[in-house]
């Protein structure tokens, strides 16, 4: 079992950049691939990032290439994202979430534990 919480969100304005953080419980994290997704209302849930479990390998959605970066530290049991040079449209609640597999990660049937979500606004 692996429990998730967030945070880092906020209110930033256009251009400025945030840091999130997901930290997990239990043992095993290391063994996890842990991905980020973003759901602005009215719309479905997306894919963001995700990092394999020793962390050298990342894949990003192309909304957040060159922008983004995840990362994670398997003794502190936390992934990060760094998000700089934000846009209005990067507004809505940021999930992490964790998966067993390096597949299908844009699939949100594919990750079995999920985060409660953190706020992320950008003004323009």
């Amino acid at each position: 079992q692996v429990q998730l919480v967030e945070s880092g969100g906020g209110l930033v304005q256009a251009g400025g950049s945030l840091r999130l953080s997901c930290a997990a419980s239990g043992q095993t994290f290391s063994t996890y691939v842990m991905g980020w997704f973003r759901q602005a209302p009215g719309k479905e849930r997306e894919f963001v990032a995700a990092i394999r479990w020793s962390g050298v390998i990342t894949k990003y959605a192309d909304s957040v290439k060159g922008r983004f970066t995840i990362s994670r530290d398997n003794a502190e049991k936390t992934v990060y994202l760094l998000m700089n040079s934000l846009k209005p449209e990067d507004t809505a609640v940021y999930y992490c979430a964790a998966t067993k597999v390096w597949v299908d990660l844009a699939q949100l049937g594919q990750y079995d534990y999920w985060g409660q979500g953190t706020q992320v606004t950008v003004s323009s």
